[in-house]
């Protein structure tokens, strides 16, 4: 993990309200009988609309599945290096097509059946075959997928990738029993720690940890997941000692006055989730490129970051993180030039340009809002903002029906550049067929040609304007100074519970 900041802070702890959050949140590393705590209460912003993240766009369901209930063939440590999980090791052949994975033996699912080879040959089908989601896109390169033997899987792709193993450690890659029955929305059966054990919407998510889990079995027994409507609600139950932990805290300007309580630790983990400014390349204003150009001009992304996530964060020019090994800095492609700006709107016609800009209820989103809506009116764009509720209308609405000009959403999954820009089908409708060529070449190629390939196409999404990474969000966590094994470095969309722990010092 990498400690970009890591501070220790107080707050007031108060009485709470029910008995047993009292018992949950008031004791310490340690229980009343003095022994070490076994449960966690983790507070999130972002509550998820159910538990399908194969059928339903967001982070917020593999956020809190991914590895602690789900678990797939190969994990992403929090360096972003692929490491195996329930494959204890593969094979990969002399031209790169076919990768035979040797499984562990003796895993179950939390429904009580044994997970063996046919269970990932039918996983991937699921991808292929059943998801809805763009990201299903990421399998396309598997030719085909042979159980050798219950232990041993043999996976054939069209041509060498240099992504597909990386993407087999995300939410494509998670697997399911082969004879899956269960309403994915309401049940998840996954081999991992992990069972959730009930689900109060509004409220919270309780994962309960497996008697009969394959691997060593987490230090936590029972983690509750508290959904807050807003960042500052979040903030105030870890200064109360309502929460153990506020992870990806979305109030950095409440961070000063946390960062002096001695009782506290605050992270600053990195994350591969760009705030983007989204823009409608398939609609009026923004089909039209200089257009595009002149907004990215007008948007200074530093006050921006300054002043919307008070200064925390880093601006990366592109959809590139640089822990991907393509990062390459391209912040300096489009200066903030207002003068420029107007001089494209004016060759484009575009003077006193009136747009939409459909914003998501996260404090994010509305906080960079209201900065990029005041340099736009600098030059000459008025920009209304039309408040869009996250996720059920945001993701209706801009996401799905493409009913937008211009939005603001953070992009959390790993390494997804092809998947926002790569398909024109896909909510920013962004259409450039070179591109595709290039990334097919670089994906086929040896790692050296796969590297110089994606900068290229990220060169290429740049020079098009085709929307405005602002800058890479960071993955705040706020805990109790007690809790340790906090994997704060946000590689994946996972919020990985498994090595909390309580110290016992």
């Amino acid at each position: 993990m990498q400690i970009l900041t890591r501070r220790r802070v107080a707050g007031t702890v108060v009485a709470l309200t029910t008995a047993a959050l009292v018992a949950a949140c008031s004791a310490g590393s340690s229980g009343a009988d003095g022994a070490a705590r076994t449960d966690v209460v983790v507070g999130l912003t972002g509550e998820p609309t159910n538990l399908d993240f194969t059928t339903t766009s967001g982070s917020a369901i593999p956020q809190l599945l991914m590895n602690n209930v789900y678990e797939g063939l190969v994990t992403i440590d929090q360096e972003g290096e692929v490491q195996p999980q329930l494959a204890s090791s593969w094979e990969v052949s002399g031209d790169r097509t076919v990768y035979t994975f040797t499984l562990h033996d003796g895993v179950t699912f939390s429904d009580g059946s044994p997970f063996t080879a046919d269970d990932v040959v039918a996983s991937v089908a699921r991808v292929q075959d059943d998801w809805t989601l763009s990201l299903r896109s990421k399998m396309d390169v598997v030719q085909k997928v042979e159980a050798t033997s219950d232990t041993e899987v043999a996976v054939t792709l069209k041509h060498p990738s240099n992504s597909w193993l990386f993407d087999m450690g995300t939410s494509v890659g998670a697997m399911f029993p082969d004879d899956l029955s269960a309403d994915l929305a309401t049940e998840a059966v996954g081999t991992g720690p992990y069972t959730v054990a009930e689900v109060a919407p509004g409220e919270h998510v309780t994962l309960v940890a497996r008697d009969d889990y394959w691997g060593e079995p987490p230090a936590i027994s029972d983690v509750t997941v508290r959904y807050f409507a807003d960042a500052n609600a979040q903030a105030n139950a870890i200064r109360s000692g309502d929460i153990d932990m506020a992870y990806n805290m979305q109030a950095p300007d409440l961070l000063a006055g946390l960062e002096q309580d001695e009782d506290l630790q605050v992270i600053d983990g990195t994350s591969t989730g760009e705030v983007l400014l989204a823009l409608n390349n398939a609609k009026p204003p923004f089909d039209d490129l200089m257009v595009r150009r002149a907004v990215l001009y007008a948007v200074d992304r530093q006050a921006v970051l300054d002043t919307a996530w008070a200064g925390h964060g880093e601006l990366i020019g592109s959809m590139v993180p640089p822990t991907d090994p393509y990062y390459q800095d391209l912040t300096g492609a489009y200066p903030h030039d207002p003068d420029k700006a107007r001089e494209l709107l004016a060759e484009a016609g575009a003077e006193d340009l009136s747009i939409t800009f459909d914003v998501p209820t996260r404090p994010y989103a509305e906080a960079v809002a209201q900065v990029v809506v005041s340099q736009l009116r600098d030059v000459g764009i008025d920009a209304k903002i039309v408040p869009a509720e996250f996720p059920a209308v945001w993701l209706d609405k801009v996401f799905t029906e493409h009913d937008y000009q211009m939005s603001v959403i953070l992009h959390t999954e790993a390494r997804d550049m092809l998947t926002i820009f790569g398909d024109p089908d896909y909510y920013i409708g962004y259409d450039n067929p070179r591109l595709a060529q290039v990334a097919e070449r670089a994906d086929e190629g040896s790692p050296d040609q796969y590297v110089a390939g994606m900068q290229e196409v990220a060169r290429m999404i740049v020079d098009d304007a085709a929307s405005d990474p602002l800058f890479l969000f960071p993955n705040t966590v706020v805990a109790d100074a007690a809790l340790t094994g906090i994997a704060a470095d946000a590689t994946t969309e996972s919020m990985d519970l498994t090595g909390l722990r309580w110290s016992e010092d």
